[in-house]
């Protein structure tokens, strides 16, 4: 089992910078892979980026170039750094922890989610 806690979330201008922390209940370097996602109202929940144990990342087109995902193994805390934010980015973001079962087989865990808005 792994628990997932989120933080930094908050309302702030277009333009304005957020970061977000996810820290989990064991150590991040035992998780296959680590990332964040996001829904906004009447949307489906979205990848907006994510680390695999290797550190290779991934980040959705609509944020490369703005938003860094990154690890402190020593915290057993995943970042998402957030800047040059727009209004299309409000949305309730969600950290994610994967574990790989098998080849064809994994079990994700999530936190409880935070809120970010950003106001035009």
């Amino acid at each position: 089992q792994v628990q997932l806690v989120e933080s930094g979330g908050g309302l702030v201008q277009a333009g304005e910078s957020l970061r977000l922390s996810c820290a989990a209940s064991i150590s991040i370097v035992s998780i296959d892979a680590m990332g964040w996602y996001r829904q906004a109202p009447g949307k489906q929940r979205e990848l907006v980026a994510s680390m695999a144990s290797g550190g290779s990342t991934n980040y959705a087109d609509s944020v490369k170039g703005r938003f860094t995902i990154s690890r402190d193994n020593a915290k057993n805390t995943v970042y998402l750094q957030m800047n040059s934010l727009k209004p299309e980015d409000t949305a309730v973001y969600y950290c994610n922890a994967r574990r790989t079962l098998s080849p064809w087989s994994h079990r994700d865990y999530w936190g409880q989610g935070t809120q970010v808005t950003v106001s035009s």
